[in-house]
C-alpha cells in the first residue's frame, strides 16, 4: 500500500470552500482505500488530507482522472501553501482492512 499525509494552507477566510473542492465525489477513484479531508483546529486556513491507496501507481494514475484534474483546477486559486508531511506504507486498521502480508 501507499500512503500520503498532506498539509494545505488555503487563502485566507477559504478553507471551507477549498474543503468542499477536495471532498471525493461519487465515481470514486480506482486504487483508493481511504481519502480523507480534516480541518486543522488550531489554524483556520489549514487542511489535512490524509490518503491511502492500493499502490503508488494507482495514487499516480488518480491526478489524471477527469474529475481530479477538474478538482486541482478549482482549487489552486484557493491554495495558499502545499507540503507532503509524510509518505507512508499503511498496513491495515479499520476503513482499511488488513493486508499484513503483502507489503
Amino acid at each position: 500500500m501507499f500512503g500520503m499525509i498532506g498539509r494545505i494552507t488555503a487563502t485566507p477566510g477559504n478553507r471551507d470552500a477549498l474543503v468542499a473542492i477536495l471532498m471525493p465525489g461519487e465515481e470514486g477513484m480506482p486504487g483508493c482505500l481511504s481519502y480523507i479531508v480534516a480541518r486543522d483546529p488550531e489554524n483556520p486556513d489549514a487542511i489535512y488530507v490524509t490518503e491511502a491507496w492500493e499502490t503508488r501507481g494507482a495514487h499516480a494514475a488518480s491526478l489524471q482522472l477527469p474529475s481530479v484534474r477538474a478538482a486541482i483546477a478549482q482549487g489552486r486559486p484557493l491554495i495558499a501553501g502545499f507540503e507532503t508531511i509524510a509518505l507512508t506504507e499503511p498496513v491495515g486498521g479499520i476503513g482499511l482492512g488488513s493486508d499484513f502480508d503483502n507489503p
